[in-house]
């Protein structure tokens, strides 16, 4: 086995533009001592793939691949391995600095990695890796909220969340998380099918954030909230979000701002902001970078006891360039609920 199944591109193109994912041959890559080679069985995209792939107008000197959410079987691994044995089926979201997951092997490093929920799918595992690490590292890490797996925190009974952008990947994860903790769930969405996807995601009330969210918050009944978590727009948001967080409360944003933001606007009630990028540790190489491990480990049980469900919506089948381009085009168009999958490689 020297060569396998890819898909890739060598510019940076439109997703309507016929070069702007390819398939390709390439060598099976080779493993470093954490390293895990995992045959991939089944990928997700996300807001980061149609990123990367548009990110500027660059001639790449060799086709680049990328793809971060997998679910596979470990195949060979490193001499330092100690976390997973061959023929263990696991799943993970990869690094931001190494080949991605839109191949047929793939080599990740243990240490990002966890053991596949046993309950799902090949397609269903793969919808998870990123957003739950993102939403779990955003919550319980930069948020610093209290959190169980095994029952609600009694520090975080009256407290409650507003989640920014609700029915997307990250916030399908994040409203479950943050009512397993024991919060009380303020989720926006704008139309009729995100906000019935958003309720039976256990939030406890959705505003529209095509609105005025302070207004939206404030006709519940609700001042101030203790935690904010911004998916979407920080920019657009930002004012809403400094009027709306409790005095001592804590915000996060996985979006980046386009325009500076106003940390002043934070400063008399003595708030904390945070940025929660999930690749960090992996790009970093920092010395918690197992963590991840774990989160996808305690993840993967929270499916298995039926406390955390998959978000995955639509699953594409084969893995190849034309399906692919499908779904980057699903979600670059902005209206994705949950997650869209590709399995299976072609047979011939």
């Amino acid at each position: 086995m020297e060569t396998m199944r890819a898909i890739g591109f060598d510019r940076h193109l439109p997703i309507t533009e016929n070069r702007s994912l390819l398939d390709i041959t390439v060598p099976v890559p080779t493993m470093k001592p954490h390293d895990l080679l995992v045959k991939v069985a089944a990928v997700s995209v996300n807001p980061a793939d149609v990123w990367d792939r548009g990110a500027s107008e660059e001639l790449l000197d060799e086709s680049k691949i990328i793809g971060w959410d997998a679910v596979g079987v470990v195949v060979d691994h490193g001499s330092d391995v100690t976390l997973f044995k061959t023929g263990e089926r696991v799943f993970y979201a990869g690094s931001f600095i190494r080949q991605g997951s839109d191949a047929q092997y793939q080599v990740v490093d243990e240490r990002i990695v966890g053991h596949a929920p046993t309950s799902l799918a090949d397609d269903a595992a793969a919808a998870m890796p990123l957003t739950s690490l993102t939403a779990y590292e955003a919550l319980f890490e930069q948020l610093q909220i209290p959190f169980d797996s095994d029952k609600p925190v009694a520090a975080n009974h009256n407290k409650t969340i507003l989640i920014i952008n609700g029915a997307g990947g990250v916030g399908s994860v994040a409203t479950q998380l943050a009512k397993l903790a024991g919060l009380k769930v303020i989720a926006t969405a704008s139309r009729p099918e995100t906000t019935d996807w958003t309720k039976a995601h256990g939030t406890d009330c959705v505003v529209n954030h095509r609105l005025d969210l302070i207004t939206e918050v404030r006709k519940l009944g609700i001042q101030y909230v203790d935690y904010i978590l911004g998916l979407n727009d920080i920019d657009g948001h930002w004012d809403e979000m400094c009027e709306l967080i409790k005095p001592g409360g804590r915000m996060a944003s996985v979006t980046e701002n386009h325009e500076p933001i106003n940390l002043r606007k934070m400063s008399r009630k003595r708030g904390t902001f945070a940025w929660e990028w999930m690749f960090s540790k992996s790009y970093y190489q920092t010395a918690d970078m197992v963590t991840q491990h774990e989160i996808l480990d305690r993840v993967a049980q929270l499916i298995d006891t039926n406390e955390l469900v998959s978000t995955k919506t639509k699953t594409l089948s084969p893995i190849n360039a034309e399906n692919l381009k499908k779904a980057h085009q699903m979600v670059e168009q902005g209206h994705m609920i949950g997650k869209v999958v590709l399995q299976g490689w072609p047979n011939n």
